[in-house]
């Protein structure tokens, strides 16, 4: 046959005078040896995959369905050490039959700072070919001899650790051909299917951990399970860490899974713990490679993102890191040294650092970083967390407690995170002192998600930033909300104390609204100590001063409060009337945690009347609302009271079922009405069994 060289395209070059004059002696010296390939043995570059090799069973036959229906390249993708090559070995193997003519393989070097060039990885490809013919330095010329080379021909190419579009296009082969490509980066290609490798799945993570650790009798014994877990997750599932700590166990005698699992605990030791046994480079060699290939001010992003704990939106990382429009995170999401988990069908979604990441560039932010900068940026943070808090906190009092939550759950870990932050730095610094102290101005939110006793610690926390900033607003805000979390837990004299010093700091400095706060909080406390008609006095003073600024809200709670004290005083059909008043408003603005306060009390109204039915009616309401909008104290206040008008319709066993949930969470939080309360079901269970 003879010569038929092609362009990139895959169109043909007729040889004609030009092109033979163009080739000169050559054409007829590679037209011989094409001639001859058929001789030649078949190729076999790409090795067998590693013994241990486990996992992505459902990723690997749907590779091989895309094969079968024409997506003959594929392009594996991710950070360094999550086995795309070891996988690309694997799916040679199993594609050895249909590409009959052979297997070859060029190391692109994607990540070295001299990666290959395509002519060079052109040349070493056709070099199979031609190993004894002078080769031309032309990437074109290369290209075409390539391209004519493999024509009819079923070969598999291997392009391990690609750099980029630009190397890997020009060794795009014939259709006959198939083509796998690993690399760290992420680039698009037309006519390549781009595939992100995923983690490994903790039971796989465990047989590649037990497959490594003992080759010969790959099984846990059953006391073991839970430590081989615990040591796969520390690893993250990352084969290149599981591996290496698998051939430690495997070779270090004196080491158990139990004493290993305690030595991985120290994060600031763990990478030189799991270390580089057993692998050919380590995890911080893989990961130091790509970071070797980043710009300066990317890299300067990467290093500032281990301060990150948890999975990040885009504008968290603008703010904490200076990076306008997050390029320099996108470029890191292209080099697969961060994730990007969302869509746009989902909206907006976040960046995630896998845990050995985040401490490899911890490891490089300590070293290179200068204490300033990094003091710098966790100040950023901490400001941007606080700002989430506080919008938040602005969305639940508009109304949409659910929405309000919802960002707090997604957030919560850098919040906390930033909190603790500004709480390590109020003595050294005034900023980080105003921004532990305003974590703790909006109470909603975190009465929801934190236990009383967490409250109480950050709150005298905040007290302290306060009293160093001579704040005395905010030192009366964290006395009136340290009331609130003494008074959750049962301790109504100890939350009297602060309402009455946040009263005196309130009154001496002109703070009306703290003033009123503080006296709707007296108010509160006296009802729960049975003195209703102290805590009239202050409900009075309180209504009156919401009504002159016009704050229909707090007005709304002013009403119900007086409700409840009348409620007390046995005045119940006069208690309803404000209820009913006050939920109709609640309603009205979307207030679910008021709704269900109310609904609440009416079921309270209606039980000292002896309506059970319609006691019950509005409990449950209540209790609906509670588990809704995750308020664990009205939740047990609701099943609590629920117990009670069960037990009175007869029905013990759904009484018992009820007040149990709330003695379980008076029994977590510490209030002091638990024993009580437990005695109490105790009573009630035994007079359930004696009817048995």
């Amino acid at each position: 046959m003879g010569m038929d060289l092609r362009d990139s395209r895959g169109a043909n070059i007729e040889p004609k005078g030009d092109v033979q004059q163009q080739f000169g002696d050559r054409y007829n010296i590679y037209n011989k040896y094409i001639q001859q390939t058929e001789r030649f043995p078949v190729p076999h570059q790409i090795n067998r995959p590693p013994k241990s090799f486990t996992g992505h069973k459902e990723l690997i036959d749907q590779i091989l369905k895309d094969f079968e229906q024409g997506s003959n390249i594929i392009a594996l993708r991710g950070i360094g050490g999550l086995g795309k090559t070891a996988l690309a070995y694997k799916l040679a193997e199993i594609l050895r039959d249909r590409y009959k003519d052979g297997q070859l393989m060029v190391d692109m070097r994607g990540t070295s700072p001299t990666p290959t060039t395509p002519a060079q990885a052109l040349s070493k490809l056709l070099r199979y070919y031609y190993p004894a013919v002078p080769l031309p330095e032309s990437q074109e010329e290369l290209q075409s001899i390539y391209l004519s080379t493999l024509e009819g021909k079923c070969v598999l190419i291997l392009l391990d650790n690609a750099l980029d579009g630009h190397q890997v296009l020009p060794l795009f082969p014939p259709d006959s051909c198939g083509l796998i490509i690993t690399s760290h980066r992420k680039f698009p290609l037309d006519g390549m299917l781009p595939i992100d490798l995923d983690l490994l799945k903790q039971e796989e993570a465990v047989e590649l951990l037990l497959k490594t650790a003992r080759p010969v009798s790959p099984r846990a014994l059953p006391q073991e399970e839970s430590i081989w877990k615990e040591i796969a997750r520390i690893c993250g599932c990352l084969p290149v860490a599981l591996k290496a700590a698998g051939s430690y166990l495997a070779c270090t005698p004196g080491s158990s899974p139990a004493k290993y699992v305690k030595e991985l605990q120290d994060e600031r030791k763990r990478l030189g713990i799991i270390g580089k046994e057993g692998v050919e480079e380590d995890l911080v060699a893989k990961l130091s490679l790509s970071y070797g290939r980043l710009a300066p001010e990317t890299a300067r992003v990467f290093r500032l993102l281990s301060i990150f704990p948890a999975d990040f939106f885009a504008q968290a990382e603008e703010a904490a890191c200076l990076d306008e429009e997050h390029r320099n995170l996108i470029e890191l999401e292209r080099w697969s040294l961060v994730d990007y988990e969302g869509s746009a069908e989902e909206g907006e979604g976040k960046y995630h650092l896998h845990d050995l990441v985040r401490l490899f560039a911890a490891g490089l932010l300590e070293k290179e970083e200068d204490s300033d900068s990094e003091f710098e940026a966790w100040q950023r943070y901490s400001e941007h967390y606080k700002d989430v808090l506080s919008n938040a906190t602005e969305i639940y009092t508009n109304g949409d407690p659910l929405s309000a939550l919802k960002i707090f759950d997604l957030e919560r870990a850098n919040i906390e995170s930033s909190w603790e932050w500004a709480k390590e730095n109020l003595a050294g610094s005034k900023k980080a002192a105003s921004i532990c102290s305003s974590f703790l101005n909006w109470p909603y939110i975190l009465e929801l998600r934190l236990h009383p006793r967490d409250r109480i610690s950050r709150l005298e926390t905040a007290l302290v930033a306060a009293k160093k900033l001579n704040n005395r607003t905010m030192e009366g805000v964290h006395l009136g909300n340290l009331g609130n979390a003494y008074a959750a837990l049962g301790e109504t004299r100890k939350a009297i104390e602060f309402y009455e010093q946040q009263l005196v700091i309130a009154r001496e400095i002109g703070d009306r609204r703290g003033e009123g706060n503080a006296l709707g909080n007296l108010g509160i406390a006296y009802k729960n100590l049975g003195e209703p008609r102290k805590a009239i006095e202050f409900y009075e003073q309180i209504l009156k001063f919401h009504r002159e600024i016009g704050d229909r809200r707090s007005e709304g709670l002013d009403l119900g409060n007086l409700g409840n004290a009348y409620a007390d005083l046995g005045e119940t059909r006069k208690a309803i009337e404000f209820y009913e008043q006050i939920l109709k408003f609640h309603r009205e603005i979307g207030d679910r945690r008021s709704e269900g306060l109310d609904l609440g009390n009416l079921g309270n109204a209606y039980a000292d009347l002896g309506e059970t039915r319609k006691a019950i009616e509005y409990y449950e309401q209540a209790l609906a609302i509670a588990r809704e909008i995750g308020h664990r104290r009205g939740e047990a206040n609701a099943c609590w009271n629920l117990g009670l008008q069960y037990e009175k319709a007869g029905d013990l066993h759904r009484a018992a079922e009820l007040m149990q949930i709330c003695v379980d969470f008076e029994r977590e939080i510490g209030h002091s009405d638990a024993k009580k309360d437990a005695d109490r079901l105790e009573s009630l269970k035994a007079k359930l069994k004696s009817r048995r």
